[in-house]
């Protein structure tokens, strides 16, 4: 569940036309913030910023799925955390599940949101937008 403070955050944004990858960066950074505090890690910078994403739509945040090679598996779950962020349907995740899914993270590394990292991802998803032009 995100922070009240990230929601509103992002609601502000809206509010003043901003675009929803600018919405959703909140979120980014909160996610980031978490792994850096040692809640739990990440295997990989593109993990981190995909969580934080299915975050964001559940949180209402108009995104669109992801587009190119990303699997249908990927775009399917986009589309269900978008559903479930217009549905506004609070309905508990299972207990076990939850609990299971906190266990892997907490397992997981926490290197991938160095800025060494990020900077890294930041490079190559700008090289890549560059080649799709």
């Amino acid at each position: 569940m995100p922070e009240k403070r990230t929601i509103e955050r992002a609601r502000r944004d809206a509010r003043e036309g901003k675009a929803p990858t600018t919405q959703a960066g909140e979120f980014v950074r909160e996610e980031i913030e978490h792994v850096r505090e040692g809640k739990h890690g990440v295997r990989s910078t593109k993990q981190a910023i995909a969580i934080s994403l299915s975050k964001a739509r559940r949180a209402g945040v108009k995104l669109p799925p992801p587009k190119g090679n990303a699997s249908k598996r990927t775009r399917a779950q986009a589309a269900r955390d978008t559903a479930k962020g217009q549905s506004h349907s609070t309905r508990k995740p299972s207990a076990k599940r939850s609990r299971a899914t906190s266990t892997a993270l907490k397992r997981e590394g926490r290197s991938a949101v160095s800025h060494r990292a990020l900077s890294r991802q930041a490079k190559t998803a700008a090289r890549t937008r560059k080649r799709e032009r």
